[in-house]
């Protein structure tokens, strides 16, 4: 009976540069044993400078290799059809001025975001006519419910976004990463597409 070997290409793996990419890390491979060593340290794709800061692997490209070398086994693939290798490169450090410019921008602007929602919607005049039913007394500045007001908007930030400085609250993702996660599935749907019709017009043209 003819031998199969089995693969699952991975979704998106990170690489550092001028990296030989094999074939270990780019998929999950199920194989009989005496070839399975072999297949695993298979080269698939040498990354060079030239090229850009994500490179498409084609399943295709995976099985002319590996039939190429075990032309009498069968081979089949469970999953995606491309894996998207972003080459990482060694990030700079953020010098001091640069992170002080960003916490400001990121401190004042939300602080304009809040007081404008709140101006909005009048939230000022709400707390004192709460605190003058409650009360019975009118005050311009019911510090009752806008100190507790502004403790419990911090916190709500906080479980919002789930993270308390670096320290992750629980293991739930906050709707933050659920949007960055979506995002970056999006846009590598984008790219493998892109790739894909880049790849027709080079065999059309030839």
């Amino acid at each position: 009976m003819e031998e199969t070997i089995y693969i699952r290409m991975r979704n998106r793996v990170q690489s550092p540069p001028e990296e030989k990419v094999l074939l270990k890390d780019i998929a999950q491979v199920i194989a009989p044993d005496e070839v399975l060593s072999h297949l695993q340290t298979m080269m698939i794709h040498q990354l060079l400078d030239a090229e850009q800061n994500i490179v498409i692997i084609d399943v295709m490209k995976v099985i002319h290799l590996i039939k190429r070398e075990f032309g009498e086994m069968e081979v089949q693939t469970i999953g995606p059809a491309q894996t998207i290798i972003e080459v990482t490169y060694k990030k700079k450090g953020v010098s001091i001025p640069y992170f002080l410019l960003i916490w400001f921008l990121l401190f004042f602007g939300s602080a304009m975001a809040i007081m404008n929602f709140h101006d909005d919607v009048s939230m000022k005049s709400v707390q004192e006519k709460i605190y003058t039913i409650i009360t019975g007394k009118k005050e311009t500045k019911p510090l009752l419910f806008q100190i507790p007001y502004s403790v419990g908007l911090g916190l709500g930030m906080i479980l919002f976004f789930n993270h308390f400085f670096k320290k992750r609250i629980n293991d739930e993702p906050s709707p933050l990463e659920v949007e960055m996660f979506n995002y970056q599935m999006d846009l590598d749907n984008y790219v493998i597409i892109h790739e894909n019709k880049e790849s027709m017009k080079k065999i059309s043209d030839d």
